[in-house]
């Protein structure tokens, strides 16, 4: 394959060309750069690059290969494979079920006969350097991680081998492998959770640039064809350098060029920017039009603000799983409400909230104090708010077991903004305040 396309780099047809193989081809650096006439540089940068698009992986033993790519949050199953990453385990045996998901992990820790009924296909078994436990889960369809960095026969290798189920083997106990796991998957939850752009970008074919020398003429036709009314406009490389309106041009005659119109240097966002940093963005900037670029600002999709805030509020009737920092934070807080119906929490200073000293951490209080100010916020409007500014006043210490309470009060509220005071009370004394200015992020 010779490269002369002037339009695009080496670099982004050497990833064409990846991408162009077929699932299961192996590719190495040195036979990608021999092949297509580039140092061998070029191709490592191509190959990582295709590696963080999901085009091809790196598996121990077998080199990097080509693979298809999986939609993002297609499941919230682990793969042995993944499990494989997570302990930094190296495989024994039955490498070709590596790509299995599992469905639970099971830890050893009792006789051979009380296992079986623990174990099922599609399970994991956590366990030591016991041959009889590793058999019987292999035979029951389960995969087998030993921990300790001990490792099995030859028989159990074999039998692995011919079932397709993977044993690994990881120098990790088996209280850390099992807490490694089970934290992967409640980031797995938590990264299912929150919607990126790539989740609404849609189809490439939909886009419609428009180049630096179109006529204001062919801007209206494709308006009128698509019923858009802005547009990115792009140079000849397909990179954004501005966007333009139907309002914008409408001072045009027909024959002149968009160029006049154009808004230059317009702001962008990725495939892996949050929608809710696209809402906060397009809101604060009082824009309802993103293009979506790559890392070379080339233009790769482009999204509304009514897509953006419409697929915001589908994410939040979806079931909440997984557990953020704050979320565990906040675990411990009850809500109430006082005479007048307003929102008040209480909780109880957990030593994990602490510092060394045995006082509330700063950083937890103020995760503590905006949390109730969202809250109360949301109860007051049903939309979503993020923090814009805070002025807070540390007047007494919290220390360990100390129980608080939360009065989040109303100060002044707008379209898109909503000012709250937020107190903290101990004992009846006043041990923090807070004057908090939130953003809406769902007002249109």
């Amino acid at each position: 394959m010779d490269i002369k396309d002037d339009t695009v780099t080496k670099h982004e047809q050497l990833v064409q060309y990846i991408e162009s193989l077929k699932v299961g081809t192996k590719i190495s650096v040195r036979g990608l750069a021999k092949e297509l006439g580039v140092s061998e540089g070029t191709a490592y940068r191509a190959v990582k690059e295709a590696e963080s698009l999901g085009i091809v992986v790196t598996k121990e033993r077998i080199g990097t290969v080509r693979v298809e790519r999986k939609p993002r949050n297609i499941s919230e199953q682990l793969t042995f494979s993944d499990v494989v990453n997570i302990v930094e385990a190296h495989v024994l045996g039955g490498s070709a079920g590596l790509e299995k998901s599992l469905h639970k992990y099971v830890i050893g820790a009792m006789k051979v006969e009380a296992m079986v009924q623990y174990i099922d296909a599609g399970s994991l078994m956590i366990v030591g350097n016991r041959e009889d436990a590793h058999v019987l889960a292999l035979k029951q369809g389960a995969g087998v991680l030993i921990t300790g960095g001990f490792g099995t026969s030859r028989e159990v290798k074999q039998l692995a081998d011919s079932l397709g189920l993977p044993v690994m083997s990881s120098r990790h106990d088996t209280f850390t492998v099992a807490s490694m796991i089970n934290r992967a998957i409640f980031d797995r939850l938590i990264k299912k959770k929150i919607m990126l752009v790539e989740d609404i970008a849609g189809d490439k074919s939909r886009i419609q640039p428009l180049k630096n020398s179109a006529t204001a003429l062919e801007m209206r036709e494709i308006a009128k064809q698509t019923g858009e009314q802005r547009f990115p406009v792009t140079d000849e490389w397909n990179r954004v350098i501005g966007i333009v309106g139907a309002k914008d041009a409408a001072v045009l005659a027909d024959h002149q060029p968009i160029e006049k119109a154009i808004t230059r240097n317009p702001i962008t966002a990725t495939l892996k920017t949050s929608l809710a940093s696209a809402a906060q963005i397009m809101m604060w900037e009082g824009i309802d039009f993103l293009p979506i670029v790559d890392r070379n600002r080339k233009l790769v999709a482009t999204v509304t603000r009514k897509e953006v805030l419409s697929a915001l509020r589908n994410a939040r009737n979806q079931p909440q799983t997984g557990e953020t920092f704050d979320q565990l934070i906040w675990n411990g807080f009850a809500e109430e409400r006082d005479e007048q119906g307003r929102l008040l929490f209480h909780g109880i200073i957990t030593p994990q909230m602490a510092t060394d000293l045995g006082t509330i951490s700063q950083g937890v209080m103020t995760t503590v104090m905006s949390q109730a100010a969202f809250k109360a916020a949301k109860d007051l409007t049903g939309g979503d708010y993020v923090l814009d500014q805070v002025s807070t006043f540390f007047i007494r210490p919290v220390q360990i077991e100390d129980p608080i309470i939360i009065y989040p009060r109303l100060l002044e509220m707008s379209r898109r903004t909503c000012k709250m005071e937020v107190e903290m009370v101990h004992e009846s004394s006043l041990v923090v305040k807070s004057v908090m200015t939130l953003q809406a992020i769902d007002q249109g």
